[in-house]
């Protein structure tokens, strides 16, 4: 992906509910979540939000690039799920020879696992007229989104809005977390360099200094989408840049209805300055 345009009009979310699960390699028994929103979670999101059936293409989507912070990373919830048990036999799961399962063999495990209370901000930016369907989609969703897998839906709001210099946005907006007793350090992650992040100036820390400036991409993950195959939808490898500036403790606004109203707040101060829609 190319280099955001800091100046460009994007896309805000605000990613956060009891469960998200953002799947990389999930097949069969084992359903895994990567630490942060991924490219295909976010896209099949929006790809809900537009009405896109599964056997739609999503390559308009693809052209979008993807930033999130992390506000709370959350914690791994592992799940324990039962396929099959007490079932008659032609309801069971079907083997891969299309057979079916005998009686005492018809129950299947399956570990699923979600981060639970995390909280993040994503950074939507590319083609003016892909975010502006998007955002239209997000106002009036056709189906409802996700975070990841159908039982995730997401706390309000959502749409925080689309607004011009969202990555300046992106760094700014009120943190959904208590404050500590020092500077925050957030990481961010996207799918192309991050050195257009504006770095904030806090007492007693250097961001300039970082040792890692997001230019460089620190590993790879499995969630670009590239169509779709008989079996299902292709997915293709792309690099991932990941950055950690230190915000400043006041910009952490705690949880729940303080963090609502500090959201508000910021909202409401960005659309008297005419840069929201």
């Amino acid at each position: 992906m190319s280099v955001p345009d800091p100046a460009a009009p994007g896309l805000l979310l605000h990613l956060a509910g009891p469960l998200q699960s953002w799947g990389t390699r999930s097949h069969y028994n084992e359903r895994d979540t990567a630490p942060h929103p991924t490219r295909s979670g976010v896209i099949g999101l929006l790809a809900a939000c537009l009405g896109r059936k599964r056997s739609e293409p999503v390559d308009d989507l693809a052209r979008l690039s993807l930033v999130t912070r992390s506000d709370r990373p959350g914690v791994v919830l592992r799940d324990l799920h039962t396929v099959g048990g007490g079932l008659p036999s032609k309801l069971t799961v079907t083997t891969a020879e299309g057979k079916k399962r005998p009686p005492l063999q018809s129950t299947l495990l399956t570990h699923r696992s979600y981060l639970a209370d995390a909280a993040f901000i994503a950074c939507l930016t590319g083609p003016q007229h892909i975010l502006d369907a998007c955002h239209e989609a997000l106002l009036h969703p056709h189906w409802p989104p996700y975070l990841g897998r159908r039982s995730c839906p997401p706390e309000g709001p959502l749409l925080i809005g689309l607004w011009t210099q969202p990555l300046h946005h992106l760094v700014y907006l009120p943190l959904s977390r208590h404050p500590g007793t020092r500077p925050t350090r957030i990481a961010f992650q996207g799918d192309a360099p991050l050195n257009q992040l504006p770095a904030p100036h806090t007492a007693g820390e250097h961001n300039s200094s970082e040792a890692v400036d997001g230019t460089a991409a620190v590993s790879e993950i499995n969630d670009d989408p590239q169509g779709r195959a008989p079996g299902g939808r292709t997915f293709r490898a792309r690099d991932v840049y990941q950055r950690t500036l230190t915000l400043p403790n006041d910009q952490c606004a705690g949880m729940g209805t303080a963090y609502l109203n500090a959201l508000a707040a910021y909202t409401d101060d960005v659309r008297r300055k005419g840069a929201a829609r």
